[in-house]
């Protein structure tokens, strides 16, 4: 494989921004050339004390824990809201079956004055 040029990087990284075509795109690209930069430091030995600090951090037990843990509550939300809204339908199923029987068995909703039903 060829050695990468000062110039290649430059279009690699003029290819990458141009891709991005929504905010969260160009976000994304703006983490990626942070991320090859503080590599690149760090490969050379340029990395300040902060980008060091940083990446020992990301690769404790504790930061992978808490990921983790953030991963099994964003879960628990998507479950929570799942079971609401099924207890929604569930509601309405109900609702339909007991006007069902009621119109099945000759009774109707009283109408109230203005002529809405209650």
């Amino acid at each position: 494989m060829g050695k990468i040029t000062k110039k290649s990087e430059e279009t690699q990284t003029q290819k990458l921004q141009a891709v991005a075509m929504t905010e969260e795109g160009r976000i994304n690209n703006c983490i990626n050339l942070a991320y090859n930069l503080a590599e690149k430091r760090l490969i050379e030995g340029t990395a300040t004390s902060q980008e060091v600090t940083h990446f020992l951090k990301m690769g404790t037990m504790k930061e992978r824990l808490e990921i983790e843990n953030l991963r099994h509550d964003i879960e628990l939300k998507k479950a929570k809201t799942e079971a609401l809204e099924s207890s929604k339908r569930i509601e309405s199923l109900y609702t339909e079956a007991i006007e069902a029987m009621r119109e099945y068995n000759g009774i109707t909703k009283p109408v109230e004055e203005d002529g809405e039903e209650e």
